[in-house]
């Protein structure tokens, strides 16, 4: 006996259908003007703690690296720094970690200045930059308590700490090794641990995630979650935008060498988001979002995922209520994109 294909959905039955049978089309998000203003916010004051940064500008000849950067890294919150190749956010970090002087503007570091007491700056803050020289003949142990002693421990207190972030970074049975049998990862992780030595209480991070496994990832956003909660300031920068939206409390965004706000930040916050939706009949999925009215250009298929742009969450949540009212079982409904990679693509979009 063969099967017969199952009748398509009843329009009618359809709770996004209008007492005729026709689609009733989600409302569009309606135009709003922003006054940039609006979301500057407050300018930060220069003895507010963590990292504050206050109109910042570097040039290397006719570069300008940096042309306006103003933010505020608060202590107790992990910040995002976020931005394309050539935005600016090594030469901003150099100069947070007194590396690198800036032309014009002020930066503090827990209230100290980097460009008149660099030591004070140092002794608050850990830094990890993206890549990181170490000392290729010598163990992981004997980094750590060099560092330890470099930064004013004595060598018992020093040797004792090395030792505790040795077990932090999952490197017990490469403590005794020579440093260049470790992999990137491990090396990532004796990086990491290497900015705690001096139990700092600013950390300034450069892709820190990169080349870690799930699991040292996890150990990550954990360890640093805990810093902050501790009172610490973290601003980190990653290209890794699905890991910033699952461990940041803020987020900077830079671009051409400045700090992205007013209306074109909320313009990028606004734009549409693609969410993932998963059915048990990907066939009557594919019908009911036609029937309740959501654009064909807006709905992309994959096998048995449908990937709709919807403008705004409250949007989501009204084609779910139809989807589910209209007998779609659904089984997963969720962004493809967090909040942070969504701005991020809305100002790549409107920089096209």
């Amino acid at each position: 006996m063969t099967a017969q294909p199952e009748p398509a959905p009843d329009p009618q039955q359809a709770r996004g259908a209008g007492a005729d049978g026709a689609p009733q089309p989600i409302p569009a998000s309606p135009p709003r003007f922003v006054d940039p203003l609006e979301t500057a916010g407050p300018v930060p004051a220069l003895d507010d703690g963590g990292i504050v940064a206050l109109h910042v500008h570097r040039s290397f000849g006719s570069v300008h690296a940096v042309r306006e950067m103003t933010f505020h890294a608060k202590p107790g919150r992990v910040t995002a720094l976020i931005g394309p190749n050539g935005a600016g956010k090594t030469t901003l970090l150099l100069m947070l970690a007194s590396l690198l002087a800036p032309d014009a503007g002020s930066i503090r570091i827990d209230g100290a200045d980097p460009t008149r007491d660099p030591r004070a700056v140092r002794r608050a803050m850990g830094w990890m930059p993206d890549v990181l020289g170490t000392w290729r003949s010598l163990t992981p142990l004997q980094i750590l308590t060099t560092v330890g002693r470099l930064h004013g421990l004595s060598r018992p207190a020093a040797r004792e700490r090395a030792e505790e972030l040795i077990v932090d970074a999952r490197l017990e049975e490469l403590a005794k090794r020579p440093s260049r049998v470790l992999s990137r990862g491990q090396q990532q992780r004796l990086g990491l641990v290497r900015a705690l030595v001096h139990r700092p209480r600013v950390l300034l991070l450069d892709e820190p995630a990169a080349g870690l496994d799930p699991t040292s990832r996890v150990e990550l956003r954990g360890m640093l979650r805990r810093f902050a909660a501790e009172g610490g300031t973290v601003l980190i920068s990653s290209h890794d935008l699905s890991e910033l939206d699952e461990m940041a409390d803020d987020a900077v965004f830079v671009d051409r060498g400045e700090v992205v706000g007013g209306e074109r930040l909320v313009l990028a916050q606004q734009a549409a988001r693609e969410w993932r939706i998963r059915s048990l009949d990907p066939r009557a999925l594919s019908y009911q979002l036609a029937n309740i009215g959501v654009a064909f250009d807006r709905v992309r298929l994959e096998g048995e995922v449908a990937y709709v742009a919807l403008d705004r969450d409250e949007h989501a949540a009204e084609v779910l209520r139809r989807l589910v009212g209209g007998g779609v079982p659904i089984i997963h409904f969720a962004p493809a994109v967090g909040d942070i990679e969504r701005t991020y693509l809305g100002l790549a979009g409107g920089a096209r």
